[in-house]
């Protein structure tokens, strides 16, 4: 198999076409400046007890004036042009942030009264941090930023619970700009500390070879089953996902190789679009990496990363053999074959050639296992990638590492951006009490209802996580809906599991499905159908975070015996619901075996983690193994012989 021509994953979420083009001198200027930027992350990582106003202050100069560099004001800009407003914006940073820095101490001594100069740069800043986060992200998170500083200072003319005194400007300011929760305090942290040397290590591995040995690998697993390419779609989008952390940089970087694919053995544009989107969805929770998503739950929860990491395996697992499941009854049900080509390595081969992919992740679990920090395991991954790939090409690639510094501090810009709309979301959240209120007001409506509060958690983190890749999204559902399900009594595993699922479903649901629509455009497919179609094969998406509060054995909280047998259970549930869904399991199955099925599929899903229901869950798994896979057995040794007894006029077509 040739060398996979892959593209770059996407830093905006709309595409490059947003993004200023460079050549020549003014480009590698810039290529440096990125390359900057990576080599402060190592900086930071490595010497974690630099200066923190020092380290943040610098950090947000340094990705806010390069994104006004690369991202124009202007519609249509000129190639190495960067715009007089620009330029203005750019200054604005480097003076908002440098007077940060140089004023700290004197406004930690003013027990955190600001000046006019403080509030004048303070104001400076709020205004480029949305206008930052608007050009990468577009106006999803900055409308949210917006409604806050505007309820902040006008909460007076709201009536009712939600109404309140009102702030001025300076306690605004305050909170925003020097508070501990702003701009320069947890905000950059959780980026710094957290998303960004994990951001890094994707540059790395990616630069490296890393995607196009997973695409290899995927396709060497899947080369002699039913419907290939899918299958492969699948296992490479897992692989990938889980280090690119972006639903919609993934489809942009391994779609291009797998839906063309899909689309030859047979597979229809929108399905072929909606399998990836779907795939590279669920790559974003895939353990260990988790697209970092991870440390920042571990961030909020105190929870140990290895203990969440181990706890989300399951859950994903269970989330992928049902994406394989309707893909295979896709396959079968339309007669989609195997792949043809001959030149696809054996898998052995491909690991051969790229085993220290593995062993590079493995050592970021080693690292952290004994205690390290984040960075310094992403830090470790990073060494060990670039000491066994100068081994194994007997020099080191010093073009391959500057390439990587400059794709990572790229990358980092992406998420960078989100440091003012995510500060200002924080901090504001607190001031004005919008977080108690608006857990008063979850609670209301869910009116004790466990399921409708979960229901209420999956639409709000889907308006909310609008464009937005899985740790940002995460951190704003987190702030939104998590004091509400602490009130209602959810453990605090159960419920930002629940929040972390549902925080990336956005990317591939109707009406924005941002990852669906970035794969229909490759498959040439319909956006609205391929979102609906994604929509159905992400189902699980959808299910587990339920399954997550009634039935706890399947997040590790129960004895060794019932997580066994959730598992079980509710892998059979799901993927009987896959094959009511597709109307196939071992053939076209009639409207009594998809009644049976969904029955069968519902009680053994939800109804076995209550009490009261454990009888008649019981029975309906006892329905579905004496009825249903005693008759596919029985079809099956059939069609080995070569006859069935109620052929499909459409098998054989």
């Amino acid at each position: 198999m040739n060398e996979t021509p892959l593209h770059e994953p996407l830093i905006a979420e709309e595409g490059k076409e947003k993004e200023r083009v460079f050549t020549g001198t003014p480009e590698r200027i810039v290529n440096i400046c990125l390359a900057s930027i990576s080599a402060l992350i190592i900086y930071w990582t490595v010497y974690v007890s630099a200066d923190v106003m020092w380290k943040h202050g610098l950090y947000i100069m340094t990705v806010f004036c390069m994104t006004l560099v690369i991202y124009p004001f202007e519609k249509k800009p000129k190639v190495n042009h960067v715009s007089l407003v620009d330029w203005l914006l750019i200054i604005g940073s480097i003076a908002g942030s440098a007077y940060a820095i140089w004023e700290y101490l004197d406004r930690f001594m003013r027990l955190g009264m600001l000046t006019e100069m403080d509030i004048f740069f303070g104001c400076l800043m709020l205004f480029l941090g949305l206008e930052v986060g608007r050009r990468v992200i577009g106006w999803s998170l900055t409308l949210v930023s917006i409604v806050l500083i505007l309820y902040s200072l006008y909460g007076f003319v709201i009536p009712g619970h939600f109404g309140h005194g009102g702030f001025d400007l300076e306690a605004v300011v305050t909170q925003v700009y020097a508070g501990m929760e702003g701009y320069y305090g947890l905000s950059a942290k959780m980026m710094i500390q957290y998303v960004a040397p994990f951001i890094l290590m994707g540059a790395f591995l990616e630069k490296s070879g890393a995607g196009d040995f997973f695409i290899r690998l995927a396709f060497a697993l899947t080369r002699n089953t039913v419907g290939g390419p899918a299958k492969a779609a699948v296992i490479g989008s897992a692989l990938l996902g889980s280090i690119s952390g972006s639903a919609v940089a993934n489809v942009s970087s391994t779609g291009v190789l797998t839906i063309p694919m899909m689309k030859k053995v047979g597979y229809r544009p929108h399905v072929a679009g909606a399998i990836e989107a779907a795939a590279s969805t669920g790559g974003q929770i895939m353990p260990p990496i988790m697209g970092a998503v991870a440390f920042l739950m571990a961030e909020f929860t105190q929870i140990p990363y290895l203990t969440i990491v181990t706890v989300a395996t399951g859950p994903i697992i269970l989330y992928y053999i049902t994406l394989m499941a309707f893909i295979h009854f896709e396959a079968k049900k339309h007669n989609i074959g195997q792949m043809k080509d001959h030149h696809i390595p054996s898998a052995r081969t491909v690991c051969s050639e790229g085993w220290h992919f593995f062993v590079a992740i493995m050592v970021i679990i080693v690292i952290m296992a004994f205690g390290y920090s984040p960075g310094m395991s992403a830090l470790g991954g990073i060494i060990t990638l670039i000491v066994i790939h100068s081994i194994k090409s007997r020099k080191v690639d010093f073009k391959m590492l500057y390439e990587a510094m400059v794709l990572g501090g790229r990358y980092s810009l992406g998420i960078g951006s989100l440091v003012g709309c995510i500060g200002i979301i924080l901090s504001l959240v607190g001031l004005t009490g919008v977080g108690l209120k608006l857990s008063w007001l979850f609670t209301t409506l869910a009116n004790g209802s466990p399921l409708v509060a979960i229901l209420l958690v999956g639409l709000i983190s889907m308006i909310l996580g609008m464009g937005l890749a899985s740790g940002p999204a995460y951190i704003v559902t987190a702030i939104a809906v998590g004091p509400a399900l602490a009130d209602m009594g959810f453990p605090l595993m159960t419920a930002h599991f629940i929040m972390m699922w549902f925080s990336i479903d956005s990317e591939i649901t109707p009406p924005v499905g941002l990852a669906s629509i970035v794969g229909a455009g490759i498959a040439n497919a319909d956006p609205m159908k391929t979102m609906f179609t994604a929509f159905k094969y992400a189902k699980a998406l959808y299910i587990l975070p339920i399954l997550f509060y009634y039935r706890p054995a399947l997040l590790l909280q129960s004895s060794l015996f019932d997580i066994a047998l959730t598992f079980v259970t509710v892998m059979l549930g799901l993927i009987a619901f896959a094959a009511v869904w597709e109307n196939y399991l071992m053939r076209r199955t009639t409207l009594l075996e998809r009644l049976l099925l969904l029955g069968g599929a519902l009680l053994l899903r939800l109804l076995s983690g209550i009490r009261i229901m454990t009888a008649i869950s019981q029975a309906a798994a006892a329905t579905f193994f004496i009825l249903l896979m005693p008759a596919g057995v029985c079809r099956l040794i059939a069609r080995i012989r070569g006859w069935d007894p109620d052929p499909d006029p459409t098998e054989r077509n």
